[in-house]
């Protein structure tokens, strides 16, 4: 087992084998979902190409210097978040309630973490279902022969009304992540970072290599890249700031845990410069992979979180050897989705580990017994809980399910103030002396760095925090 010297010269405690294990499983807790599902979605709504643009400048000027904030917190604390945070509070001699900007973000992440196991169960659902398909009618034509596309578009909603079925695969999908962070940080995180990242990636290629063959790739690669800045309205680019920090997994205090396991070897500046240059890379090449199978089925881009459960099955139909793309894409679906969820539980289960002393095993167990109560809840808000309204007394949550009420909580609420803070703590509180020595940069780098810190990431935060409070400001 690597070991990481604390910050006390003696504590000792896990950490990555190298660097590319570190730089893997970084890429792998940006790496999920919102590439997969949410840049899509938010490039097909927002006009293409004016959003991309303004979306990989935002990475760059809000995204990153964020992400090393958060990263070189954690190496210097070596600890669970909220420690990491408190030590470097007081050693530079400000209140040790600096931590509440970690603790928001570890009960983020298990709130999170148990909402996002749910649409990881949607995940082996849909993998279930093109498995049969392949089993049923081979590799060679298209998914669902037979079937009508309403048929097909509903295998979503038919799922939502099943209560039963919604919460075993959330458990099964909650147990595999369990499995894996009980493992601890050698033997179980980076397994899955190390040996499922790279096989993400051949599978998003492979499947964005198909569609360029297969489908409309030159007219998604116009919808994506041509820029037209009339497009490019306030909520556009809201939209875009909003996507860069949430694609990064910015807020829940991931990357001050998974820094806390870092050596002083490693260069956190050009660590934090290739996870965001992967993450941006991966939603792009997804935007590639996506839209010329939608394109080349005539269906429309802009439709939303249903592009991938709904539209993208519908476009597999029409597609030679459509079940078995389909099987393979969702299965690259379920590994990004899995090494996310990973690195979600890992930020509360290192958080009890350190806090009350237990061992690995059940502090994992326990925060994952809480995450699928929370889960059960959720998944039951699409079906048998489709009245309950817990937070229907707060105008902002009228309405609105258990599963809705975590995902705003978290998304509109709780990561963006998490990330403010930690801009004001890093920019103006925190000794210099201790951020120059973690942050790897220099010269002009290093003074621009603590210029979008200190100035332009506190400020587009809190513009997603305003927007997220009061939706009618983009209106």
């Amino acid at each position: 087992m690597a070991i990481v010297t604390g910050s006390d010269g003696i504590t000792p405690r896990e950490g990555w084998s190298s660097r590319t294990a570190f730089v893997l499983a970084a890429i792998g807790s940006a790496v999920g979902l919102g590439n997969l599902w949410r840049f899509p979605a938010e490039a097909g709504a927002n006009g293409g190409g004016a959003f991309v643009l303004f979306y990989i400048l935002c990475v760059v000027l809000i995204g990153l210097p964020v992400l090393l904030s958060e990263t070189l917190i954690g190496r210097y604390g070596q600890s669970s978040a909220p420690e990491s945070v408190r030590r470097m509070a007081t050693e530079s001699g400000a209140s040790r309630h600096w931590d509440v900007l970690a603790s928001i973000g570890v009960l983020s992440a298990l709130l999170i973490v148990s909402f996002y196991c749910v649409v990881g169960g949607w995940v082996l659902y849909y993998i279930g279902v093109f498995a049969a398909d392949v089993v049923q009618t081979g590799i060679g034509g298209g998914a669902f022969e037979g079937r009508d596309p309403a048929e097909i578009e509903g295998l979503l909603p038919g799922l939502f009304g099943n209560g039963p079925l919604m919460i075993g695969l959330d458990a099964a999908f909650l147990g595999v992540t369990l499995y894996f962070v009980a493992r601890g940080v050698k033997g179980g995180i980076e397994k899955v970072a190390v040996w499922m990242m790279p096989a993400f990636f051949v599978l998003l290629l492979a499947i964005t290599v198909y569609g360029a063959f297969g489908g409309a790739f030159r007219e998604s690669a116009v919808y994506l890249f041509t820029i037209d800045f009339s497009k490019l309205t306030g909520p556009v680019m809201l939209a875009a700031v909003g996507q860069a920090f949430f694609s990064l997994s910015l807020g829940v205090a991931t990357m001050i845990t998974y820094g806390a396991y870092v050596g002083r070897d490693v260069n956190l500046a050009g660590t934090s410069g290739t996870v965001g240059f992967a993450d941006t890379a991966v939603a792009l090449v997804a935007g590639l992979c996506i839209f010329p199978i939608v394109f080349a089925a005539g269906l429309a881009a802009n439709a939303g979180p249903g592009l991938m459960f709904q539209t993208l099955p519908h476009a597999f139909q029409t597609m030679p050897g459509g079940s078995l793309v389909g099987l393979l894409f969702f299965v690259m679906v379920a590994f990004a989705a899995l090494t996310s969820s990973v690195s979600l539980l890992e930020v509360p289960t290192a958080w009890m580990k350190e806090r009350f002393g237990i061992r690995r095993g059940v502090s994992a167990s326990v925060i994952a017994a809480m995450a699928m109560v929370l889960g059960a809840l959720a998944a039951l808000s699409f079906n048998e809980l489709g009245d309950f309204h817990p937070l229907g007394f707060v105008p902002l949550f009228e309405g609105q399910g258990v599963f809705d009420v975590l995902d705003g909580l978290t998304s509109k609420l709780f990561m963006p103030i998490a990330a403010i803070l930690t801009c004001v703590f890093v920019g103006w509180i925190a000794d210099r002396r201790l951020i120059d020595a973690e942050n790897g940069l220099e010269g002009g780098l290093h003074r621009i760095w603590l210029l979008l810190v200190r100035w332009l990431c506190p400020l587009a935060l809190i513009g997603i925090l305003l927007v997220g409070i009061f939706p009618s400001l983009t209106a």
